[in-house]
């Protein structure tokens, strides 16, 4: 049996902001938002681009794509400096304190390696699933946030491929959410189309928020970090692309819709319904256990007064519809559309603020292995980010694909589709037998599409 090629580091070294502003000098506060993500994985997520037809001078090639990309992260880190500092802890016994926060000014800078592989496009989008070596195109590997206080927050990894290049992104999961980080990623792609003209056309907005009558310092109840950090390691997992076309999905609207008479319940409720009805039947669960599906939910339009788009870091939640799984299975698609969109519904200011008083009264922080239970999917990302949009003079990418962070049993990440118009990649995580089970329910497959970027 061939042994599978192993990803090789050619170079690493640090970038940091062009030049330093004075807001990037003080101290980068986190919210409860961002602390509570401490035990957390970095967010991984990257784009696989074709690399163009051989010349003889490839290593020029290389060398002018690698600085172009370091030159226009320079600029672009001006911008989004926290990406660039360490994690501090500052802790005193008598009055207690305990609290993290960023530190821009004492850091080496954001960390950028260059690597290689010797496999092509088709052997990472061929396979049914997607292939281990993806998780080696991501540094950080298994790193959790708290990680940040001795490595970079930031973290590119450029793998050349033999026809391919892989731009690979991880970021500390305290410092942005997933708006912030395709924010981060948009705006480097656009430096580097402007050549590193300081000029973006969103920028980041830092100012911290707060319930009122807090902030910007929050204290946590502990001594020390193995209080609350946690190293989660996921079972086994097949991992899965599955391709869902704009027209499949608005037929799956429309069904959702007309079993409830209304016209309230959205696209992507209606598709994860699906998505949770048929993992749960894969997974045959007792009829009485109780299964949920969680949203995750951008919180910045829900507050009163809303957070601007741009406001950098994290603002998300986690919303969800329980019942069992013979309920489930029982009921229409549209009973179980109906229900996810009462819990995005319901999701409003009132009940965002009631959240943020009871964290401030008892803080804590996420732990993977108990925030998602092993009977319920978990739908995360958002087709609505834009990822194809990023270039860096390879064109459009081809694919984007994620590294090991964040994943578990149930996990589902979402992705818009390569031809766009509303269609959605689902990347599924699942048990072996589980995904088989999927693999051959028919009220599933009826929906997935075969789909080829490489044709």
């Amino acid at each position: 049996m061939m042994k599978t090629p192993s990803v090789r580091c050619i170079s690493e070294c640090f970038i940091k902001p062009q030049y330093f502003t004075e807001e990037s000098k003080q101290p980068h506060y986190l919210t409860p938002w961002d602390t509570a993500m401490l035990s957390a994985h970095y967010i991984q997520k990257g784009l696989l681009f074709n690399k163009p037809p051989p010349l003889d001078n490839r290593e020029d090639f290389m060398t002018t794509l690698l600085d172009r990309l370091k030159h226009s992260l320079s600029v672009t880190l001006v911008q989004f400096y926290p990406l660039a500092g360490r994690l501090i802890t500052q802790k005193n016994e008598n009055p207690h304190s305990y609290y993290v926060f960023v530190d821009c000014n004492n850091s080496p800078g954001a960390k950028f390696i260059h690597a290689s592989l010797d496999m092509a496009i088709s052997d990472i989008l061929s396979p049914v699933d997607v292939p281990v070596v993806v998780q080696s195109f991501f540094d950080h590997d298994r790193a959790v946030d708290h990680d940040g206080h001795t490595m970079s927050l930031l973290s590119i990894q450029v793998t050349e491929l033999v026809d391919g290049i892989f731009i690979g992104c991880s970021i500390n999961h305290c410092i942005a959410d997933g708006t912030s980080y395709w924010h981060f990623f948009n705006s480097w792609s656009e430096m580097f189309q402007s050549q590193g003209q300081i000029s973006i056309s969103g920028r980041p907005i830092h100012k911290r928020w707060f319930p009122d009558g807090y902030g910007p310092i929050i204290n946590l109840p502990f001594k020390h970090h193995n209080e609350f950090i946690t190293r989660y390691e996921a079972p086994e997992l097949r991992e899965r692309i599955f391709h869902f076309t704009a027209e499949s999905i608005s037929k799956l609207k429309a069904k959702a819709n007309a079993e409830c008479n209304t016209i309230k319940i959205s696209s992507f409720q209606s598709l994860s319904a699906l998505i949770w009805r048929c993992i749960i039947r894969a997974r045959q669960l007792p009829h009485d256990q109780t299964t949920t599906c969680k949203l995750a939910t951008n919180n910045r339009t829900r507050l009163e007064p809303p957070l601007p788009q741009d406001y950098f870091g994290n603002s998300i939640h986690v919303v969800m519809a329980v019942t069992t799984a013979g309920e489930l299975l029982q009921q229409s698609l549209g009973w179980a559309a109906w229900k996810l969109y009462l819990a995005v519904y319901n999701h409003n200011d009132k009940v965002l603020r009631e959240w943020l008083q009871a964290w401030l009264q008892s803080p804590s922080v996420y732990q993977l292995g108990r925030l998602f239970d092993p009977y319920s999917v978990m739908m995360g990302s958002s087709p609505r980010f834009n990822m194809y949009g990023n270039e860096f003079g390879l064109g459009k990418a081809v694919a984007i694909r994620s590294g090991y962070a964040n994943k578990f049993i149930g996990k589902v990440t979402s992705y818009p589709g390569y031809e766009g118009g509303g269609s959605i990649d689902l990347e599924i995580c699942l048990p072996p037998y589980a995904m088989a089970a999927l693999e051959s329910d028919e009220e599933f497959m009826n929906q997935v599409s075969q789909f080829n970027p490489l044709q």
